[in-house]
């Protein structure tokens, strides 16, 4: 006769324990309940088990996700807080292994050219580019952008949530972004702000997203003027830690729609957050913007959390708490942003014979090649270097051109945040023999005109151009 076992009741490890809630639903004698405090080695809130109308079936044992939260007895143990990936293990399932459903190219029919915003042209690259999931919250001067999505998402089931914060906004990102599908937001220097935490997390875990970033006047809330306030953010700020992504800078509303279709292969190409920073007037101006021929239905990636059964495997974290584990993963962020590289990209203008050296980009890189006409006929020769891409910056195709100028001018709406960038990048190079580098400055929601860079180039020109004509006195 065989002897009858008598079953377990479970045991709760309460370190191991991270309150989900799972066994509750289980647990068909109510044995189980929310805990209230807090597990000091934690930092979360166990369940609390009460075993007295336990019949021991097991449920909440087979139910529990943590390895050896609830076990089926008292076990010696060293709890260690552990990153998640060593502490839950490697997922055991009879799934297939996950691969690459690679996006669709669907045909577009030719049309006529539309004359629209610069935002209303970034959420339609979006569209274009396959992006069925916006989350944003209002914030002028940006804001057009979402309420076209809000208009459009819905008619392609799509997705549009008008979050709480930004704070909010940043997290909705990384969730969408870690199940693969590409995502979006608008906002504004201040709503910039608030999302670089999120943004660092993103980086950090390897989470695709678009962040356009319609940059105002500063600092604090400033005001909803134009202002190239955030280069600083973008390029040198995107949250603590070792954290990059490539930033483009539009100068049109067709560039607006090209460079954000753009942003979206790279997103995924490199598993990295991409940053458009625009500026007020770009943003509002309006401008004729052709339709590319094609869009794109988008895929799913191999390393996606989709939530379906081919990617039941998959885990995505930025948590490394062991040093040298943390150490690895910033190595191989600097490898994948030394590859970045080839991504850099720039304009240059009448360049091939100049004196005078013109960087600028965005809204005020307008004024600047105004500015080079202009001195182009007054006999100056200058010339224009936009920069399309500000990190990576294209440090390998302005030198050049740098190197042939008598003077170069950077100009700018900041106090010197593109100028900084631009010293940094051809610092980098050790070649010192360059001009010594000017500016054309404008702050707090004002554009450098053309007029105020004819006459900063004019002024010195025509005096060193007299001095050498002045004959030489001897004493």
């Amino acid at each position: 006769m065989t002897e009858l076992r008598e079953r377990p009741k479970p045991f709760l490890l309460p370190e191991f324990c991270k309150g989900c809630g799972r066994c509750i639903s289980a647990c068909a004698k109510h044995c189980i309940e929310y805990g209230k405090e807090i597990n000091p080695q934690t930092g979360l809130v166990p369940v609390v088990v009460d075993l007295d109308q336990c019949n021991a079936c097991g449920l909440c044992i087979t139910a529990c996700p943590e390895p050896y939260g609830l076990r089926e007895s008292p076990v010696a143990h060293d709890f260690e807080l552990e990153d998640p990936e060593k502490l839950y293990g490697t997922r055991h399932s009879t799934a297939p292994e996950p691969v690459d459903i690679p996006p669709e190219i669907i045909p577009l029919p030719p049309s006529e050219p539309l004359v629209i915003k610069g935002n209303y042209a970034s959420a339609i690259g979006a569209i274009l580019a396959g992006c069925r999931h916006f989350y944003g919250y209002p914030i002028t001067p940006s804001t057009e952008g979402a309420e076209l999505m809000a208009k459009l998402l819905p008619l392609l089931d799509g997705v549009f949530v008008q979050a709480v914060s930004e704070v909010a906004t940043v997290n909705h990102l990384y969730g969408t972004g870690g199940a693969g599908l590409p995502c979006m937001t608008f906002t504004s220097s201040p709503g910039f702000s608030l999302m670089l935490e999120g943004i660092s997390y993103m980086i950090g875990a390897e989470v695709p997203g678009v962040f356009v970033n319609v940059m105002r006047g500063g600092p604090g809330l400033g005001n909803i003027a134009p202002e190239q306030s955030d280069i600083k953010l973008g390029v040198r700020g995107l949250g603590h830690g070792n954290t990059h992504a490539i930033v483009l800078v539009p100068s049109t509303p067709q560039e607006m729609l090209d460079l954000t279709i753009l942003a979206f292969d790279l997103t995924f190409k490199y598993r990295n957050p991409v940053v458009i920073l625009s500026d007020g007037y770009l943003g509002q101006m309006t401008g004729k913007v052709t339709l590319p021929r094609t869009m794109r239905k988008p895929g799913i990636p191999k390393w996606a959390v989709y939530g379906d059964r081919n990617h039941r495997k998959n885990l995505i974290s930025s948590i490394y708490l062991s040093e040298t584990d943390l150490e690895k993963h910033n190595e191989y962020l600097n490898g994948k942003y030394a590859s970045m590289a080839v991504e850099t990209r720039a304009e240059s203008h009448l360049c091939a014979d100049l004196d005078v050296l013109l960087i600028a980009c965005n809204t005020p890189a307008r004024a600047a090649k105004g500015a080079v006409e202009e001195l182009r006929n007054r006999g100056v020769k200058a010339g224009l270097f936009r920069p399309i891409t500000l990190w990576p910056f294209p440090v390998g195709q302005l030198l050049p051109i740098a190197k042939r100028a008598k003077r170069i001018v950077v100009v700018e709406a900041s106090a010197g945040q593109l100028e900084d960038e631009v010293r940094i990048a051809l610092s980098r190079t050790e070649v010192r023999d360059l001009a010594p580098i000017e500016h054309v400055r404008r702050m707090g929601g004002v554009l450098p005109q053309q007029d105020d860079i004819v006459g900063k180039v004019k002024r010195p020109y025509a005096a060193n151009k007299a001095a050498a004509r002045r004959p030489e006195v001897h004493a």
